[in-house]
């Protein structure tokens, strides 16, 4: 999986409660196809044992600095590494870590690894707010680390809830997957993404809405942000959640979106209309439930706004813009229609009856269709893989106006 496949990952762990998280980073890691070097700390075989990494990674885990046999492995660990990543970080770690010491293997790794580096604190939230831990975690963002910030939770048991809590495994993975792939062409630029179903209501209970689960909207924002962007993503009620690192805005309704669309565009260099908006909605909307003894025998539709369109004339100067086409029928030719009709440089075309497509499953099968007249039909992939796809299109589209300065 992108872009961790053949990539070597240097996973420290150090002395902390957290380090179950660990474990579950270290397979994650090692189910997408990277190389797992775990440099366990003295410390960390407090909470967990070698042997456990050793099982998920498959690879041996290191830990002594002055073992015989194995003088220089913070030397050859270090250039290995593709990206170091150390979870969790406690408080005395990022101590010694701030002041450039040498005195365990996983600190000396740090000084003699050229790679970047992905710090993820855990510890109690007076120690995280603690002046002297502020100071160190910006000395290390200074030096060039990427600190992530702790989620605020549940703390150890008797010390309730607070900030200092290490981000779930996932989120820790997205980091790391950043820190690999955010050298492209989105790198710094801004991108706006939708996603999912919006609902309309026909009374306090009931609503018109569609199949959307937003797992393909959700897949590109993520995508986008591993490779740099700063990602909003815009997402109507989703069956997943939201991925690290982006900016949710939650909606509801058609208008909702496309409010929260109008607000994000004046500065986005790409815009992505990943999302099913409902084109219909009541004309009338009750407002106590509707009896099933007295419901009504039809209920008056009118169209919504269609957002994409709305768009056209505030969108920025050589901003990227991609739309979808979910078709049951003539699929290219309406793909092709909505290219032209909304001004697209991009559309995403697909068969809402076609098995393993569409809405709600893990994969798609989509044709990618440029202004150009250019034709780009893809096999059935993981929506993440079709995420993949279309931003690299979305890349290429970025510095082709780049370089022509539109």
């Amino acid at each position: 999986m992108r872009p961790f496949t053949g990539r070597r990952v240097l996973l420290g762990v150090t002395g902390g409660i957290a380090c179950y998280k660990s474990v579950t980073v270290a397979r994650l890691l090692t189910q997408a196809g990277a190389d797992v070097d775990v440099v366990l700390t003295r410390g960390g075989r407090e909470f967990v044992g070698p042997i456990t990494f050793e099982a998920v990674t498959g690879r041996a885990v290191h830990g002594d600095i002055f073992a015989p046999g194995h003088a220089l492995d913070h030397i050859r660990l270090a250039r290995a590494a593709d990206v170091v990543v150390v979870a969790p970080a406690t408080a005395d770690f990022m101590a010694r870590a701030a002041q450039g010491r040498a005195d365990d293997l996983l600190t000396a790794c740090l000084l003699a690894s050229k790679a970047p580096v992905v710090v993820v604190p855990a510890m109690n939230d007076g120690m995280w707010a603690h002046p002297q831990t502020v100071l160190n975690a910006a000395h290390l963002r200074e030096i060039g680390y990427v600190v992530v910030e702790p989620d605020a939770g549940p703390l150890a048991v008797g010390e309730g809830s607070g900030p200092g809590r290490m981000p779930e495994p996932e989120s820790v993975v997205a980091h790391v997957g950043r820190a690999l792939d955010s050298g492209g062409a989105l790198a710094g630029l801004r991108v706006v993404v939708t996603a999912g179903p919006t609902r309309e209501a026909i009374d306090p209970v009931r609503f018109i809405s569609n199949h959307s689960s937003g797992r393909m909207g959700v897949a590109i924002a993520a995508a986008a942000w591993r490779r740099g962007a700063s990602v909003t993503l815009i997402a109507g009620p989703i069956e997943v959640a939201p991925p690290a690192g982006v900016t949710t805005v939650s909606v509801r309704s058609t208008d909702e979106m496309r409010d929260a669309v109008s607000a994000a565009l004046g500065d986005a260099d790409v815009l992505v209309m990943a999302a099913a908006p409902a084109d219909f909605r009541p004309a009338e909307v009750a407002t106590r439930k509707i009896k099933k003894s007295a419901a009504p025998e039809s209920i008056a539709l009118t169209r919504t706004d269609d957002i994409l369109s709305t768009t056209v004339a505030r969108r920025r100067p050589g901003a990227v813009v991609v739309g979808f086409a979910l078709e049951t029928n003539d699929v290219l030719d309406g793909a092709r229609s909505k290219l032209t009709s909304k001004h697209l440089d991009l559309v995403v075309a697909n068969d809402a009856t076609e098995a393993g497509a569409g809405f709600g499953g893990d994969t798609n099968r989509v044709t990618l269709l440029d202004a150009r007249g250019g034709v780009d039909a893809l096999p059935l992939l993981s929506k993440v893989e079709v995420a993949d796809a279309i931003l690299d299109r979305v890349e290429r589209l970025a510095a082709e106006k780049r370089n022509r300065g539109a």
